[in-house]
């Protein structure tokens, strides 16, 4: 079948893109506690939260001018260049001889990041109609996110590469994984798709002519925006003044922010909190990961089936504040270990919910441009959350930082009962008066 091509064409190799995206985004805990934090000082103040902290500045900024430009460019060209840009970057943090050249190095690569998972998000909800995307943005970002778990036992074993060519293992980590981006960057131009109006005229038609018109008519079924409506600064200010994708966004950044919080502090929570060797403290940080993916992607089947969203975000909020607490306030730590698990699967399975929820609410291209722009830069805004609440001064246990995890999570249930409300009071008018929902007939909200 059909979909099932799209699948293996445009799933693998964007999952292969993000899963180095990821490692090369949170590998910093894993170079710190692998003896960066001592050559370059970074034990000093807040440098390590600073180096942290600066990613996200561009990385939010430039979100929205990539969505606009993978329109253009087209989606291999720009995607893969912007892929093996970061990856040099990466090689460039492995020659570094002060904490401030990472510092300005993790700034030019939030730079290069910023385009890559808004225009997958893009790319990925394009494709398919509204109860089939949560299935395969979680498998998109799921497999991603097992690599990415698995970067600990890849740091361990670059670590190993000790006194090779004069260098610390910690250098290796980044040289390494940035020779392997670059690699996988220039792979994308040869395998990444394009959207289905444009895929007929590239250098990659997998599907007949016949075939895309099955996708467009299944698409137009739907919601009604198979075809591209060309993106101006008038339609982006009239989309960013809908309340919704500031709610959708709201809720992807108390959603992230606990995922970025665990890649940057959980080796350091089991290396001085629980007590762990620096190499133990790599291997344990794997196993949350492994559960999170299978549960993830288990509940987003489930969640596609049910054709419903807010009831699996809340429910895996909840999982994350109960994580929060089992870590931060347990005694026993096994207890705390086993809080991280819950942590993972609740905060990582709502990533791809979360972008599910807003997908299947709005509509035209033009639209979800601006909206996976919008919903993804606040995500790099949990990520200066989860960079600046957890500080060095309140290391190993992080409680403030656990006090605003938890914070977010009731945001999430907020905001979540404000929109099933605004959605069931919309659907009832369009089921009963005809009212047109997102100008389109027949357009239902999904709660």
């Amino acid at each position: 079948m059909y979909s099932h091509r799209v699948d293996w064409k445009l799933l693998p190799i964007l999952g292969a893109m993000y899963a180095v995206s990821l490692i090369d985004r949170t590998n910093m805990s894993n170079a710190l506690i692998a003896g960066m934090g001592l050559e370059l000082n970074f034990m000093v103040g807040d440098r390590y939260s600073i180096a942290l902290l600066l990613f996200f500045v561009p990385y939010f900024l430039f979100e929205l001018p990539s969505n606009i430009l993978l329109r253009k460019i087209g989606a291999a060209r720009w995607l893969g260049s912007i892929t093996m840009a970061w990856g040099l970057v990466m090689m460039g943090m492995g020659f570094a001889q002060n904490w401030w050249s990472i510092a300005i190095l993790r700034t030019v690569l939030g730079l290069f990041e910023a385009g890559f998972f808004p225009g997958c998000v893009y790319l990925i909800s394009c494709w398919y109609v509204r109860y089939e995307v949560q299935k395969r943005l979680a498998a998109f970002f799921l497999v991603s996110v097992l690599a990415g778990g698995f970067s600990p036992l890849l740091a361990t074993a670059l670590i190993q590469m000790k006194g090779l060519a004069g260098y610390l293992g910690w250098r290796w980590i980044f040289i390494i994984e940035g020779i392997a981006t670059v690699i996988i960057g220039i792979l994308a131009f040869f395998f990444v798709i394009e959207f289905p109006d444009k895929v007929l005229t590239s250098n990659h038609p997998f599907l007949t002519a016949t075939e895309v018109n099955i996708v467009k008519f299944r698409i137009d079924r739907d919601r009604k925006d198979s075809e591209d409506d060309p993106l101006t600064w008038g339609k982006v200010g009239k989309h960013l003044s809908d309340w919704k994708l500031w709610a959708f966004a709201f809720l992807y950044m108390c959603s992230t922010m606990p995922t970025y919080a665990l890649a940057y502090f959980l080796p350091v929570i089991l290396q001085e909190g629980l007590g762990y060797s620096m190499v133990m403290s790599q291997l344990l940080s794997a196993p949350p990961y492994v559960f999170a993916a299978v549960a993830a992607f288990a509940l987003a089947v489930w969640a596609d089936k049910a054709k419903t969203r807010a009831p699996f975000i809340a429910g895996q909020a909840i999982i994350t504040i109960v994580g929060c607490a089992l870590t931060g306030w347990a005694t026993n730590n096994g207890a705390r270990y086993f809080g991280a698990f819950l942590g993972a699967a609740g905060s990582i399975g709502n990533v791809p919910a979360c972008l599910a929820y807003q997908s299947n609410n709005i509509r035209t291209n033009s639209k979800r441009s601006v909206g996976s722009a919008l919903q993804v830069g606040f995500g790099s805004i949990g990520g200066i959350l989860a960079s600046t609440v957890y500080r060095n001064a309140d290391r190993p246990r992080y409680l403030p930082g656990l006090w605003t995890t938890v914070g977010c999570q009731l945001l999430i249930l907020v905001l979540l009962t404000i929109c099933t409300a605004y959605f069931r009071v919309q659907n009832k008018k369009q089921e009963k008066e005809g009212k047109k929902l997102e100008n389109c007939e027949g357009f239902r909200y999904t709660i």
